[in-house]
């Protein structure tokens, strides 16, 4: 070892690394885009990656210096809806034009299709017992897929009406399960069935003991994404349509089955650009990691915001995100699904929840 190197001096390898990883976050901001660079992880990315920015000392724990985004896939039409097995070591998300749910191998990065048709299946996630929890666009419901690969039908109706298309889903520990229905899926064909919006846009939930649907919220034009806070007692919701569009707001969650006192949680302007967020996750540590999209070259990827609603990190990708979740073995990873490829990034924060 160089006896002039900092890790001579009795400074951690860790502490040296996260000093590097601070001092690049303001040259970080300055330089020209990166997103032009290639990605196809054969050409050597120096560290630390420009592209992973800190916006403010917070996100500095979480940044580190000796790793790179990496675009995992691409060859989707619109990848959404990552969800982490953990008892399996594999990632599913949806490619919803193509009518398909892929899946990513952790042991050796192998991609297959996992499902297909998929009946345009948007969010997922897996249940407290491993099954997977889909909102298909293609036949308005939410679904379960039991542990034999038989499919459950978890909700399709409301008042007698169809849903509009579910579209992101989130699990209870008492074993609710939360959902949105915008009903983007039915507004066009290229997503699932061209038709009628039959309900209010609204969130549901689906009592875990008797299966009976309830309203939970209906006061966003498009609820959108959806997660809870560490500790279930918040749970936060992105809205993409209406006259204040684009902003993800925040209620409090009320026995675990109702909402109470809403709030405008964050807007997603950024550096005075309006795009939209779409799919949020929390970490352990109550940070919103939210995808980002729709604004162009230096806005689109993910967003992380501090519990107090701070925008305090951004991961720029060259494609617009959707949707994106933690994983790996010690949910360390955050996966984004962005278009027509699927991205991972290893960070110093931990996924809050099962995905």
């Amino acid at each position: 070892m160089n006896p002039a190197s900092p890790l001579s001096t009795g400074v951690s390898r860790r502490h040296f690394l996260r000093q590097i990883a601070t001092a690049s976050g303001s040259l970080a901001l300055a330089q020209p885009s990166l997103t032009a660079r290639n990605w196809s992880s054969q050409e050597p990315v120096r560290y630390p990656d420009s592209d992973i920015i800190e916006l403010d000392p917070r996100f500095a724990r979480y940044r580190l210096g000796n790793t790179s985004i990496q675009r995992l896939y691409t060859g989707s039409l619109w990848a959404e809806g990552p969800a982490w097995h953990a008892g399996g070591r594999y990632l599913v998300w949806s490619d919803i034009p193509n009518d398909r749910q892929m899946r990513w191998l952790d042991d050796d990065g192998h991609v297959s299709v996992y499902r297909q048709p998929s009946a345009n299946t948007n969010g997922s996630t897996f249940d407290l017992q491993g099954r997977l929890i889909s909102c298909e666009h293609g036949t308005r419901s939410v679904v379960r897929r039991e542990h034999d690969g038989t499919r459950t039908v978890l909700a399709s109706m409301f008042g007698g009406k169809p849903f509009n298309a579910p579209n992101d889903v989130v699990v209870h520990p008492d074993g609710g399960i939360w959902f949105t229905d915008p009903g983007y899926g039915s507004m066009l064909n290229y997503e699932g069935n061209k038709g009628p919006l039959d309900l209010k846009e609204a969130v549901y939930r689906i009592d875990p003991q008797n299966g009976q649907i309830a309203v939970v919220t209906d006061e966003l034009s498009k609820p959108n994404g959806l997660c809870f806070s560490p500790d279930y007692k918040l749970l936060y919701i992105v809205d993409t349509g209406g006259t204040n569009p684009k902003a993800i707001r925040v209620y409090d969650v009320v026995d675990g089955t109702r909402l109470k006192n809403p709030r405008k949680f964050v807007s997603m302007e950024f550096k005075g650009r309006m795009g939209g967020s779409d799919g949020i996750r929390a970490d352990v540590d109550g940070n919103i990691w939210s995808s980002a999209a729709w604004g162009g070259d230096g806005y689109d990827g993910v967003h992380v915001f501090a519990p107090d609603g701070t925008r305090i990190g951004f991961i720029q990708l060259p494609e617009a995100a959707a949707n994106l979740c933690f994983g790996g073995a010690k949910r360390n990873r955050l996966f984004v699904t962005a278009s027509q490829s699927l991205y991972a990034v290893y960070v110093e924060a931990q996924g809050a929840h099962i995905t």
